[in-house]
């Protein structure tokens, strides 16, 4: 199958949103978001078994929405696209199940994608700009990434990413630690705003000369949670939005310097930002300013393409649909660890 306007839908249920978007080609049509995060925000995480309930309960209503935001029938799809990892098994289960059954009920063909693969290419959405080759900072609660995008669909190569915490898992945990809820990266962003990020010199993890030797592109967040922590323990009366203004600072500082640094040493000029932590506004903000700087062309979705959503997963198929790339087979298995180097299933 190979058509550049084909009308894709796409299902995404890899942590605690349950979304359905709908694209014809690169044109966005539809993108519902069920999210259960305010379900899990009194055990301060995404607790999974609650998470697979919620999208059972809400996958029926939330693939109606989509179709009737679209204005097309479920009959008028001519290829399903589902998210198949990386993710909470469970959750996978529930979004690959419910995409086979559509898949095999309208004699339709299935694409299996990767979720991390399917957040950069969100960015073909509503646009008609070569998507690769491309360097691609993929920052998100699980994954913090450098990559180079030779081809979306099937050659991505990881050049660094994160030897333990992840930025968004980081952003939640000094959140909790500074009271501030769950999800951490929304409140730490809006804390900040009344803060001074240099009021505090937290470190740039794997950042000196001795580091950049065998961790050039890779990132650490742990011992910044760890300063963090221990500042607050040492400081009882610090202002709570300096502590977050400067660890925000910190972190968006040191994904800039590889990411950057990655695009300069390969000579590739755009770079991509995408996952949860792109829609922080730190980060948008500097990163433009030190991309035109670079003179690196920049590119950033809009805030709600950032977080998880259906159409990220809609348009990764659509773009294996126009590529004429054989659909994944009946019974693919869904992997709750799988690297990006796997775009489709």
């Amino acid at each position: 199958m190979k058509n550049s306007d084909a009308l894709v839908l796409g299902i995404e249920t890899s942590c605690d949103e349950t979304a359905v978007g709908i694209v014809s080609g690169r044109k966005l049509l539809a993108n519902v978001i069920s999210s259960s995060v305010e379900e899990h925000a009194r055990f301060g995480g995404v607790v999974p078994e609650i998470a697979s309930r919620a999208h059972l309960e809400a996958m029926q209503s939330v693939i109606a929405q989509a179709l009737s935001d679209a204005k097309v029938s479920i009959k008028d799809i001519d290829a399903f696209a589902v998210t198949a990892g990386p993710g909470l098994i469970g959750a996978l289960l529930v979004g690959t199940s419910s995409a086979a059954g559509l898949a095999i009920a309208l004699d339709k063909p299935l694409y299996g994608v990767n979720h991390l693969s399917a957040h950069i290419a969100v960015d073909s959405l509503n646009s008609d700009h070569k998507l690769d080759p491309a360097i691609a900072l993929l920052v998100s609660g699980g994954h913090s990434s450098i990559l180079q995008i030779n081809d979306l669909t099937s050659d991505v190569k990881t050049l660094g990413s994160t030897i333990d915490d992840a930025a968004g898992e980081a952003f939640d945990k000094i959140a909790r630690i500074l009271e501030l809820g769950f999800p951490g990266g929304p409140a730490i962003d809006l804390d900040a705003k009344s803060g001074n990020p240099k009021a505090i010199d937290f470190p740039r993890g794997l950042t000196l000369a001795r580091d950049l030797i065998e961790h050039k592109y890779d990132f650490s967040f742990s011992g910044l949670k760890t300063a963090v922590a221990r500042y607050l323990a040492k400081t009882p009366d610090h202002l709570r939005a300096d502590v977050s203004a400067s660890f925000q600072e910190a972190v968006v500082d040191v994904l800039l310097i590889k990411a950057i640094g990655a695009a300069k040493e390969t000579g590739i000029d755009t770079l991509i930002i995408a996952g949860g932590v792109a829609a922080n506004s730190r980060l948008r903000s500097l990163a433009q300013e030190r991309a035109t700087k670079a003179d690196i062309q920049l590119r950033i979705p809009p805030m709600n393409l950032c977080t998880d959503n259906g159409a990220m997963v809609a348009a990764l198929g659509s773009l294996a649909v126009t590529q004429g790339l054989a659909p994944s087979k009946l019974g693919f298995e869904a992997n709750s660890s799988s690297g990006i180097t796997t775009p489709i299933f």
